[in-house]
Parts: C-alpha cells; sequence; structure tokens
C-alpha cells in the first residue's frame, strides 16, 4: 500500500464486487453513467508487474464486465483504458459508449460534441444487480 495512492486509500467508486486479488466500482460519473474500473487491491502499476496467472485473472473480470455492460446497458460501444499516468495503480476503466452520447465518437476526455446523455436509473441499477451476479461467479 502506497500512503500517497489515492486507490490505496478509497475503494475509487461504489463497490460492487471484490475478491483478494481486485475489486470492481461503479464509478459517479454523469458523463459516463454505468462506467466502472477494475482495480487491484495491491499496489501495482503496470500489468507487466503481474505473473501470468495474474494477469489472466484481471482480464477475466475485465471482460466480465464488459460482457454484463454490452448484454443489460445495450451500448453502442465498449472502451477499454488501463492509463495510471494520475494515479500509478493498476487499474481499467470499462466505459460504455453510445452513438449519442456527449464525446461519441471521440474519447470521453475529449470536449464534448452534444447534452450528455441521461442513463434510466433502472437501467443501471439493472446492471450493477446482474454484474454482481455474473462476478460471483469468479474466484
Amino acid at each position: 500500500m502506497a500512503n500517497d495512492c489515492t486507490l490505496c486509500q478509497q475503494s475509487g467508486g461504489e463497490l460492487l464486487w471484490q475478491n483478494d486479488f481486485c475489486r470492481v466500482v461503479l464509478v459517479d460519473d454523469k458523463q459516463l453513467a454505468g462506467m466502472c474500473r477494475v482495480i487491484a487491491q495491491q499496489h501495482i502499476k503496470e500489468m507487466s508487474d503481474l505473473n501470468p496467472a495474474q494477469q489472466i485473472a484481471m482480464m477475466q473480470v475485465v471482460f466480465a464486465v464488459e460482457k454484463v455492460m454490452r448484454e443489460v446497458l445495450r451500448c453502442d460501444k465498449i472502451n477499454l483504458a488501463s492509463l495510471g499516468n494520475k494515479t500509478p495503480h493498476l487499474h481499467w476503466h470499462i466505459m460504455p459508449r453510445y452513438h449519442d452520447d456527449a464525446h461519441f465518437p471521440e474519447s470521453i476526455w475529449a470536449a464534448p460534441q452534444r447534452p450528455m446523455k441521461v442513463l434510466d436509473s433502472a437501467l443501471l441499477q439493472s446492471f450493477k444487480v446482474q454484474l454482481q451476479q455474473h462476478l460471483k461467479q469468479i474466484a
């Protein structure tokens, strides 16, 4: 654990699931409702710092989130990113994208091109429940 690391000190969002290796959180971002992060529990900087089994385990969780996101939120595209420039703690962003979202087709960090899309709260709740059920199958 690094004392100055935000992801070592805080959950990074609404905790939906965790095991000893990583956790999945829902990010409170009105611009990208449904965006999740998969965050390593230990302070690890890069994917290549993991052993091969850990790399597979991390991506298994990332792909599980993506799968449920596509099925439930019916987004047009999924963006995956592992940057860590500001927070050098291994984490993946899983972002639902829609052709009519505020930034599409540009990056979510680009200037908005239109008003933001509001995601139905019942749909978001259904996503959370189904994601938690799906992730329970991961050891």
